[in-house]
């Protein structure tokens, strides 16, 4: 399947509108070493469009280990949930930082399968954000 091409400009808002930081793990693009990727939301494979609505800015991380998923069991109800979409919902609804700042925490169910599904506290991303929290860049204030 050819991938439909993404314009730059729509790339560029894309990025403006995300504040150029990952919609998953927040991680601002000044931090990575790597390009952030427009992502599909819903991944082409699963019926998404390559359409602004369904486009957002992901980490090299995150969009990796998303890949084609959509849904995952929540570990603490059992139960059938979707990743959270950055496009559609707010991040301090179903997440939120541990005391340290170097954890994200899900409340809710699409929360937590986020964070099991994208590994969001993998070691290379919970070692960066130590050192991040050490110089006082993180956890984002807004």
């Amino acid at each position: 399947m050819t991938r439909p091409h993404i314009s730059k400009a729509l790339r560029k808002s894309i990025a403006a509108e995300a504040g150029h930081r990952c919609g998953y793990c927040l991680t601002p693009q000044s931090f990575t070493a790597m390009p952030m990727h427009v992502e599909h939301i819903i991944p082409l494979s699963a019926g998404g469009a390559s359409d602004e609505s369904n486009l957002w800015l992901a980490c090299p991380l995150c969009n990796g280990h998303k890949g084609a998923q959509t849904h995952g069991v929540d570990p603490v109800t059992g139960q059938n949930a979707s990743i959270f979409n950055p496009r559609q919902q707010q991040w301090e609804e179903h997440f939120y930082w541990s005391e340290d700042g170097v954890k994200i925490i899900g409340l809710t169910p699409t929360g937590r399968v986020t964070v099991l599904l994208l590994q969001l506290n993998n070691e290379y991303l919970t070692q960066a954000r130590r050192r991040w929290v050490a110089v006082g860049w993180h956890p984002p204030q807004d």
